[in-house]
């Protein structure tokens, strides 16, 4: 008897033993090199999910942000994506057409899917399944140096509705430019140079002059719509701003407005924490301008699992874990985003009601554009970008919105509308 319970008692030991040392779930997860708080946050985000449970190890990937698109069409084509994936909002409906992610619906309860801002969702949405969440959504509006304004007598807005018209806009521009301080009066980032951000940034000057980058009632063509009347006065304006003077088309670099050398800088939430140190009570929020209509930017990168995923119901644990609240504002203190869900902003400082950047959450709410959700999207942002940067440099509005039109035509065509499978 006492041998049996020897025994047994050696069995129990090397049973425990095997569940101890059990091999964990591993899930890789890509994300891009963004700014360091970000990149801090999420690293550890992942030390403390791998630490707080025994049954899933995530694997984190860092990749370049500039090639990170490139890296994963190439890691699709080769059957190499990993279970989860960072990418930007605008490319998901890409992405999803081509069958690499999966639909995350199975997962979200209709009070979570509620707690999300619409923009967060509607990003993620595509062909009526979300395939991405976000922790944070973007804001765009014009940032404000208060004493430059206040010197010409210029009405700072509170809200959304409190926008500048844009007689009103001009003529503040016009007061500014004459400020013995002041060049260039308004900063709009062309230091960052063609890519997204020409699209993110200046599309919405388009929408809010009535144009937009495609017809959007079926996504099928850009005639008419980005080489329409309206989006020729948009063109004009822009181009304008360059050649007046109110805008330098070759800043030296990022500094124009932390310098005093601009009143405003027409930019995003990422800026804040730069700018509120080198500003301080002097940085002012003011909402998009009223054109013949209001229109701003909106999304931001986000989460999905790719249908290359053996255990997407492991991958979804970790997302739901980053997807918590508290988990949101640890990012969002960090970058200066807008939190993804409504309970999340609820408890930010700067995000809730009366908060200094709550002007973005109104936005988000009333005025924002999403970038076209279509498959399209990869030659539509482009061919926008190319046409703005010439547009920015002088050539000729027409020719270069026409081409821009006849690209994205084209890509539609060539793809026979890029239909769902």
């Amino acid at each position: 008897m006492k041998k049996f319970t020897i025994l047994l008692v050696i069995v129990l030991m090397l049973a425990l033993s095997i569940t101890a040392f059990a091999k964990r779930v591993q899930i890789k997860l890509w994300f891009h090199s963004g700014r360091g708080s970000e990149r801090a946050v999420i690293e550890d985000q992942v030390k403390r999910f791998n630490a707080m449970q025994d049954e899933i190890e995530i694997i984190a990937i860092q990749l370049p942000e500039g090639s990170y698109n490139d890296q994963v069409n190439a890691a699709a084509l080769a059957n190499g994506l990993p279970d989860i994936l960072d990418l930007d909002g605008p490319y998901v409906s890409n992405y999803a057409w081509a069958g690499y992610l999966y639909p995350l619906d199975e997962f979200i309860s209709p009070e979570l899917k509620k707690d999300f801002l619409p923009s967060i969702i509607s990003q993620g949405l595509y062909s009526g399944s979300i395939y991405a969440l976000g922790t944070f959504d973007s804001g765009l509006a014009i940032w404000g140096n208060r004493e430059y304004l206040e010197k010409i007598d210029a009405r700072i807005p509170k809200s959304v509705d409190d926008a500048w018209t844009f007689e009103e806009f001009m003529d503040i521009l016009r007061k500014l430019k004459e400020l013995p301080e002041i060049k260039y009066p308004l900063d709009m980032k062309i230091n960052y140079g063609v890519g997204e951000w020409y699209t993110y940034g200046f599309s919405p000057i388009f929408q809010a002059f009535g144009a937009d980058l495609i017809d959007r009632s079926d996504y099928m063509s850009a005639d008419g719509i980005l080489n329409g009347p309206e989006a020729l006065a948009a063109a004009a304006w822009f181009q304008a701003l360059f050649a007046q003077g109110f805008v330098n088309s070759n800043p030296p670099g990022d500094n124009e407005f932390i310098e005093g050398k601009a009143a405003l800088s027409w930019v995003g939430h990422w800026v804040y924490n730069q700018y509120k140190t080198a500003l301080g009570d002097k940085l002012v929020l003011i909402p998009m301008p009223k054109f013949f209509k209001q229109a701003t930017g909106m999304g931001s990168w986000a989460w999905s699992i790719t249908t290359n995923s053996k255990h997407p119901e492991a991958a979804w644990k970790f997302l739901e874990f980053i997807l918590r609240p508290e988990e949101i504002l640890k990012m969002t203190n960090a970058n200066g985003a807008v939190p993804s869900r409504k309970s999340a902003i609820a408890l930010s400082p700067l995000y809730g009601e009366g908060g200094p950047l709550n002007i973005f959450v109104q936005q988000l709410e009333t005025i924002a554009v999403p970038r076209p959700v279509t498959p399209a999207y990869p030659t539509i942002t482009a061919a926008f970008a190319k046409a703005i940067d010439n547009i920015i440099n002088g050539s000729d509005i027409r020719e270069e919105l026409n081409r821009a039109t006849k690209e994205i035509n084209e890509d539609i065509e060539y793809n026979e509308g890029y239909p769902v499978y």
